[in-house]
């Protein structure tokens, strides 16, 4: 085996620009191939930002005008959801994991000090935080089940929010703001991604606090759902939000009056995008390496040609087929497998090198952030390099293992 190595090694330095040549071959394909793969998945987690840590299965329930006249009721009927709807749906539709509602009211003042914000305020039960689990709070907790029994007037504040109303370095939580005048004191601080930061635009107070100080106790603007592992939920959607039509008295054709909106849905046409557009990148990728490999097979073919006579005597002394065979693949193989290792690595580098600079300088690019490989992927690009680099040298090394002593004594 070492005596192998030595002759390949030896054979290669005999031809230094030839064997560099087509070992950059191979290092371009590689090395462009992952650029393009850190660049689709760069697009592909600057497109998931924007649902931030929103959870993919949820569903939201909405109400509004009629547009559809039914059952003898004219059209521009208002609708609003209520908290009976939350328990009729609990109650006769199965396969609902956790529901809940809110009530919503945009742009209201909170003051702290001599500084206003304005914010988007929710009155939620405790279920909310549970069904939207991936909230982290940065400071202090959420509101819980003793806030919703005691109608306690505590708030849950959103970084942006914070950030309008306290110096940098302060820490919010046990301080008392006034939201629409009235005294809340605050429990927690959250980082809500959802739509690139927006809602971290909101504040969250118990339900019964909100029904108690803003009054409409039992109406609801949104209903939340998300469904059990395994149900679909497109198909839930469905029934949930037929069943509110009837209780409302609402056409099975009218979506203005009861509408909803199915995170999935949108998860499911990116899923399906970036498939494609990675697809996409694995043949412009590969098509570029193979140009690199067919220089491989090429090289491989001048190299038995030189070496013919050198093949015959080596076969005259006694060397096996396999013997040929093996060093002419093991030489195709190493080339290969260094020059596609290098690419691997100065790609995964530049890539590292981006995602460094773009953190480092605060760049907030629309639809692109954070470039990277996945090592599972980077690996199967390297067994498929080597397997490639196998084939290219196996159809020279076949036709070197077959050539006769008497051929190679009258080969020039």
């Amino acid at each position: 085996m070492l005596d192998g190595l030595q002759e390949i090694l030896f054979t290669l330095r005999q031809n230094k620009l030839r064997t560099a040549l087509t070992a950059f071959g191979v290092f371009w394909g590689i090395f462009m191939l992952i650029l393009l793969l850190g660049a689709g998945r760069g697009m592909q987690n600057g497109v998931m930002q924007d649902f931030g840590n929103e959870p993919l299965d949820i569903i939201v329930l909405y109400s509004g005008d009629t547009s559809v006249a039914y059952q003898g009721m004219g059209l521009g009927r208002k609708i609003k959801l209520e908290e009976a709807d939350v328990q009729a749906i609990a109650r006769q539709i199965g396969g609902v994991r956790i529901i809940s509602g809110d009530r919503a009211q945009y742009g209201v003042t909170v003051t702290y000090g001599k500084k206003n914000s304005n914010a988007n305020m929710h009155g939620i039960p405790d279920s909310f935080f549970v069904l939207k689990n991936e909230i982290p709070f940065t400071f202090g907790r959420r509101t819980n089940p003793l806030d919703v029994g005691e109608t306690r007037k505590v708030v849950a504040l959103g970084v942006n929010v914070v950030e309008r109303l306290f110096d940098k370095g302060v820490d919010p939580v046990g301080k008392d703001v006034r939201v629409k005048d009235v005294v809340m004191k605050v429990v927690g601080v959250f980082h809500d991604k959802v739509n690139r930061g927006q809602g971290s635009d909101a504040i969250y107070l118990p339900q019964t606090t909100y029904e108690t100080v803003f009054g409409g106790g039992g109406r609801l603007d949104n209903i939340w759902m998300r469904p059990e592992p395994g149900v679909d939920g497109f198909e839930l959607e469905k029934k949930v939000v037929a069943l509110v039509k009837r209780r409302h008295n609402v056409s099975p054709d009218d979506n203005r009056g009861i509408g909803s909106f199915n995170m999935a849905e949108p998860a499911k046409r990116i899923t399906g995008l970036f498939t494609g557009i990675n697809v996409f990148i694995w043949f412009v990728g590969l098509g570029t390496l193979m140009a690199g490999i067919v220089g491989i097979s090429n090289i491989m073919i001048i190299t038995v040609k030189e070496r013919t006579r050198e093949i015959g005597i080596r076969k005259a002394l006694g060397a096996t087929p396999f013997t040929i065979v093996s060093t002419l693949l093991l030489e195709s193989t190493l080339v290969t497998a260094v020059a596609g290792y290098v690419g691997l690595v100065c790609g995964v580098g530049l890539l590292e090198l981006i995602a460094f600079g773009l953190r480092k300088a605060g760049a907030q690019m629309p639809y692109f952030m954070n470039p990277e490989v996945n090592f599972q992927v980077a690996m199967t690009a390297i067994a498929l390099l080597v397997g490639v680099g196998v084939l290219a040298g196996l159809m020279p090394a076949l036709r070197a293992a077959k050539i006769t002593p008497i051929e190679a004594m009258r080969a020039e």
